[in-house]
């Protein structure tokens, strides 16, 4: 099922990127796929983390204010030392992290709940750090803002980061016992914890990646944007969601790739930049995200009831 919804995703993708090249050839250009890699990097780097939460059967909702903060005080700490402000940028993406694995993997508090209090806390934080302060690209080193918008053979290294952190990460899920034990806690958290399964342990670990991954997404952010205040990252926590449920993550946990998950994000992308090619409103990505993920939450409810009968005519069967 997965492998089919990422086969849709990118021939979704192909028609989307023939249609816009059509109405104007400059949509695939060299500078133009370039544009699309970049504006979707973020997002894509965002949906590692958030893939392997969702994989739990929870979910992420403070990772856009992760982000904010993280960049915020990368930006802020420059000042005092460039390689420490990158650490202590995904440091306090760590952090932030713990305090949603300990609540929700340890403290059993559903992660809509905590993640949802998260999500302002963090902001708030972010805000009483700036106190009204914006930092420009003047106030950062030029070799530190090469890191957004260099490139090596032509490829940028923000593509290159994105590629390296979800290639570590579909390694572990699919190749590592620890990895592959997320699925069995999705799938059945009953379950899981009578095979022996250390589900609070996994869970914490989860939401601890995703406040990393979303920190090193902060650094990355102020490399690429340079100016930076603390609205940086607001709602993005919906785009990640969106990216990762079209990609074909299931919304219910217990299946999923991160290689799907960024294909969604790469797709949500080049919907919005293919719309402002062609002179449409911003209302309508909006509308046309929203469509997506109602149509592949609907289409994960569907197969998994469709599966659930399956297994109970089977059952019956075996017992007859």
């Amino acid at each position: 099922m997965t492998a089919v919804r990422e086969l849709g995703i990118l021939i979704a993708l192909a028609v989307v990127v023939v249609v816009t090249a059509v109405v104007n050839p400059l949509f695939l250009s060299g500078q133009g796929i370039r544009d699309l890699l970049l504006n979707a990097c973020l997002v894509a780097l965002l949906t590692v983390g958030q893939t392997m939460v969702v994989i739990t059967r929870n979910v992420d909702l403070s990772v856009g204010s992760v982000l904010g903060l993280s960049a915020f005080v990368t930006a802020d700490t420059f000042a005092v030392n460039p390689v420490l402000a990158i650490v202590v940028g995904i440091v306090v993406g760590a952090l932030c992290g713990l305090v949603n694995g300990a609540l929700v993997g340890l403290g059993k508090v559903p992660s809509l709940v905590v993640t949802l209090g998260t999500l302002s806390v963090f902001r708030g934080l972010d805000f009483m750090w700036a106190h009204g302060r914006q930092i420009n690209a003047a106030n950062l080193p030029d070799g530190f803002l090469a890191l957004g918008s260099g490139s090596v053979f032509g490829i940028p290294y923000l593509v290159i980061i994105t590629l390296v952190v979800l290639a570590v990460a579909a390694l572990h899920l699919g190749s590592y016992r620890s990895g592959r034990e997320l699925y069995a806690i999705g799938s059945n958290p009953e379950a899981a914890v009578l095979a022996g399964i250390p589900v609070g342990r996994r869970v914490f670990t989860t939401f601890l990646l995703s406040g990393t991954v979303a920190g090193l997404a902060g650094v990355l952010a102020v490399a690429r944007y340079g100016t930076v205040d603390a609205t940086v990252g607001t709602g993005l926590e919906l785009q990640v969601i969106s990216a990762v449920v079209v990609g074909g993550v299931a919304i219910f946990g217990g299946s999923g790739t991160v290689a799907g998950a960024a294909l969604g994000a790469l797709l949500l992308s080049t919907i919005g930049s293919a719309l402002e090619v062609v002179h449409i409103a911003q209302f309508w990505q909006q509308a046309i995200t929203g469509a997506l993920l109602i149509a592949a939450i609907a289409l994960d409810r569907s197969v998994a009831l469709r599966v659930a009968a399956r297994l109970r005519r089977q059952s019956r069967g075996v017992s007859a």
